[in-house]
């Protein structure tokens, strides 16, 4: 089958519209990092950092495949260049997810990108089945996370959730706080990363997608370890916070996860049609 880049945008834009509703109500002490009550202190600011970071490392990758699909090429250096100042440090900081007037650089950003993709027409990759199956596995783990991005607590009979577990550090006591977790983050640039594998053709592109994909497994797997192992009681050993690029472990984990995704072979021309088909 084939997966559309329409797609991927739904998916982050549904995102987007859960959290402006549950930020527009939910108090902000039973959140992480947030200040800001209310539709345009709560919800819109909330939406506007979520647009820098993680949207806005997708929106590079969409943007710069859709100019390239009608030649636009000085529009998608643009593109890239304005999504990309997300990762200037301090654009986006966990200790404090108010939005800031940097912010608008990243978000006008993925707004280019998404004019370019509607100018462009969709991209269309190729995925078989064990892509599929990845991407089914991710969202089974993320369950929990798509419940408290609505604003709610939920278990599925797997999962802590809204069980109180004060003896650990954080903003809220709760295993699993209501609103958006960098976990889902994660699972959802490994997922993208998974579905538009085989899109990119130049070197730069496919490091690219090689990168998100071993970036956004990591931080899903640091997110899920802390809230359903280390608050079980189960371990006290945690997996260091891999959001930042650090020289530790991790962040050399994610690198060698980087190097084998970015080996894996790509479709040949008898194992499927062209990746991309501009409508």
């Amino acid at each position: 089958m084939t997966v559309s880049t329409r797609a991927i945008w739904a998916a982050y834009g549904a995102v987007a519209v859960a959290m402006l509703v549950t930020y527009s109500r939910i108090d902000p002490s039973r959140l992480y990092h947030v200040s800001g009550h209310g539709f345009v202190h709560g919800g819109l600011s909330r939406v506007v950092v979520y647009l820098n970071f993680p949207v806005a490392l997708v929106a590079a990758l969409l943007g710069g495949l859709a100019a390239a699909r009608i030649g636009a090429r000085l529009a998608g250096i643009v593109c890239v260049l304005l999504c990309l100042v997300v990762v200037v440090p301090g654009v986006v900081s966990q200790s404090n997810l108010d939005a800031k007037w940097v912010n608008a650089v990243p978000a006008l950003g993925v707004g280019l990108a998404l004019v370019l993709e509607l100018r462009a027409g969709p991209g269309r990759s190729r995925v078989g089945r064990p892509e599929l199956v990845a991407v089914a596995l991710l969202g089974l783990l993320s369950l929990v996370w798509i419940a408290a991005e609505l604003g709610f607590h939920e278990t599925f009979g797997v999962f802590l959730a809204g069980q109180l577990r004060p003896g650990h550090p954080g903003p809220v006591a709760a295993a699993v706080h209501l609103g958006h977790h960098h976990g889902l983050d994660g699972a959802m640039l490994a997922a993208t990363a998974i579905l538009l594998h085989d899109l990119p053709r130049s070197f730069a592109g496919r490091a690219y997608v090689a990168l998100m994909f071993a970036y956004g497994i990591v931080n899903c797997i640091q997110d899920a370890w802390t809230e359903q192992i280390v608050k079980r009681g189960w371990t006290g050993r945690t997996i260091p916070n891999a959001l930042e690029p650090r020289l530790n472990t991790v962040w050399l984990v994610i690198v060698v996860i980087a190097v084998v995704a970015f080996l894996v072979p790509r479709r040949t021309v008898g194992d499927a049609p062209p990746a991309i088909i501009a409508r």
